[in-house]
């Protein structure tokens, strides 16, 4: 667990202290997401190690309820350094707002995904809520309700066929995923005679609307539009992680029509240490999706029926934004698992 902490704890406090002193400083934080964790998978050999899927891990929750806590002060942080009337300068600011979206969106987006997996209702509400400041908040319904049902399928806005580059895919998925997540949470919450005012929907546009009026309150105009540029930053990489970790791969469709049983081949892996400790082991993306309750220290990697990706997830998805060569690199590889 301390690998864990060290890695996901250490970049909100670079830019903490960016925003404190200013100058080199404010650069920290996105070295650090940037070339030190690039530096530290490639640098370091070190083997990709499988936990006891049957081990307690006590303070994996703990260190989940931490981030979620951290999140939110680091949100607050980054508007009001880049938008505020503090005395950085614009380069400075620049480098605090892309440091803290990619915190946002390789971090605190694998915190928000573990949490709306667990059984506690607050733990799952405080994932909802880190999407939801995020303005993607139906993310947490869609995934749960519409990506692990249709994972690897037509039916699934998050799973992109082979040949779909990046951009067209994140359009589609971020309209077809709001409308999907709504249309599963609708008949559920019919089904089980809830009143309307329990639809999660109303906490995730009535929620972002609430930030966009306290930043507003807080900052102006000038903080609402520094905002919605930081969370559509996030949101672009939350749809990257998709992307990358679902690109070509289906479920065969059995003679009855239906698909066959998700397994580890229906997801893309990577093995790097320390971007797999950055993101609390999201990249080892099939045991998730196979056993979707194994807390994310458990989670296992093998190499002979799980794909793996060429390189570590977070450069896979720079990759993925220049779709011919993404397409060069992947293409056969995602073919052979068809």
């Amino acid at each position: 667990m301390l690998l864990f902490a060290i890695a996901t704890l250490m970049p909100a406090a670079l830019i903490a202290f960016g925003v404190a002193y200013g100058g080199v400083a404010t650069a920290l934080g996105l070295i650090y997401m940037t070339v030190f964790v690039a530096l530290l998978d490639q640098l370091v050999a070190r083997e990709a190690v499988n936990a006891d899927p049957e081990a307690e891990f006590p303070g994996s929750t703990a260190l989940l309820a931490t981030l979620g806590v951290v999140h939110f002060a680091l949100l607050a942080l980054a508007v009001w350094a880049v938008a505020g009337p503090g005395a950085l300068g614009l380069a400075e600011r620049a480098l605090i707002g892309v440091a803290a979206a990619l915190v946002f969106g390789q971090i605190s987006h694998p915190v928000a995904h573990e949490l709306i997996h667990k059984p506690s209702r607050a733990l799952r509400l405080m994932g909802r809520l880190i999407y939801t400041s995020l303005l993607i908040g139906h993310h947490a319904s869609a995934h749960l309700r519409v990506h692990h049902v249709h994972v690897a399928s037509h039916r699934d806005p998050n799973s992109p066929p082979l040949g779909q580059g990046f951009y067209r895919f994140a359009l589609s998925a971020a309209t077809r995923s709001f409308r999907a997540g709504h249309a599963v949470e609708t008949v559920m919450l019919a089904r089980a005679g809830r009143p309307g005012w329990r639809h999660p929907y109303l906490l995730y546009v009535g929620g972002g609307l609430g930030c966009i009026l306290l930043t507003d309150l807080a900052l102006g105009m000038v903080g609402v539009v520094i905002y919605l540029v930081i969370c559509l930053y996030a949101q672009m990489q939350i749809y990257l992680s998709d992307y990358v970790q679902h690109y070509g791969l289906r479920r065969k469709t059995r003679a009855d029509g239906s698909l066959e049983p998700v397994g580890p081949q229906h997801s893309w892996n990577a093995p790097h240490w320390y971007s797999s400790a950055l993101m609390l082991n999201a990249p080892r993306h099939s045991d998730h999706h196979v056993t979707p309750s194994r807390p994310y220290p458990a989670l296992q990697l093998r190499s002979e029926d799980m794909p793996i990706l060429p390189r570590p997830l977070p450069v896979m998805a720079a990759i993925a934004l220049f779709p011919p060569l993404w397409r060069r690199i992947m293409d056969k590889r995602a073919a052979r698992w068809a």
